[in-house]
């Protein structure tokens, strides 16, 4: 998962948790930190490494709009 069309990926992976599941989207620009806003309602509450097996890419983590 590195690559994608030949090249490496960049950016991160946004895990979004709600009552009705979890949504996991990826993201370009530099990854965000712990308190940061990432959308309108939604804070990052943790970084770390991606829940795809082999994916490279870190992922922040947030509980969902409420």
């Amino acid at each position: 998962m590195a690559e994608q069309n030949g090249s490496a990926r960049r950016g991160y992976l946004l895990f979004v948790w709600s009552p009705t599941g979890y949504s996991l989207r990826e993201q370009s620009g530099e990854v965000p930190r712990v308190g940061d806003e990432v959308e309108e309602g939604l804070v990052v509450t943790k970084v770390g490494s991606s829940p795809v097996p082999g994916d490279p890419l870190p992922c922040a983590y947030s509980m969902g709009k409420a």
